[in-house]
C-alpha cells in the first residue's frame, strides 16, 4: 500500500469560506478519483505534554490518502480532480508538506524491504 501524507497550515489571512473550500475540494477529489482507496482528513491534537509536540513545526491539518500501489498514486496526482487541491497546496497554505510512503501492517512488514537503501 502507498500512503500520501499531506501536512497543511493555512495562511493566516485565509477567509473562512476559502478554508472551507480547501476541505470541500479535498473531499470531492477523494470521492471522484477511483484510485483513492481511503482518505482521512484531520486537525492536529495538542495534548500539552512536554516533548515532541513543542519541537515540531506547526501544521494544523493532515490528510492521508491510501492507494494500492505507486501507479495508483501517480494516477491520482495526474487526475484533473487533483488540480483543485494541488492549487490549494500553494495558494492557500502558509506551509505544506507532502510525502509518499510504502506501508505494510507491522505484523507483515519485511525488515529487509523496509531497510533497503538506508
Amino acid at each position: 500500500m502507498i500512503v500520501h501524507i499531506v501536512l497543511f497550515e493555512p495562511r493566516a489571512d485565509l477567509a473562512d469560506d476559502e478554508r472551507r473550500q480547501v476541505f470541500e475540494d479535498l473531499r470531492a477529489a477523494a470521492a471522484a478519483i477511483p484510485s483513492v482507496r481511503r482518505c482521512r482528513i484531520g486537525r492536529r491534537v495538542l495534548h500539552g505534554l512536554p516533548g515532541y509536540e513543542q519541537a515540531m513545526p506547526p501544521y494544523t491539518y493532515a490528510a492521508i490518502f491510501e492507494f494500492d500501489d505507486a501507479a495508483a498514486l501517480q494516477g491520482y496526482l495526474r487526475d484533473p480532480a487533483h488540480e483543485a487541491i494541488g492549487h490549494h497546496f500553494t495558494a492557500a497554505a502558509a506551509r505544506a508538506l507532502a510525502y509518499d510512503f510504502e506501508m505494510a501492517d507491522a505484523a507483515h512488514a519485511d525488515a529487509a524491504h523496509l531497510t533497503r537503501g538506508v
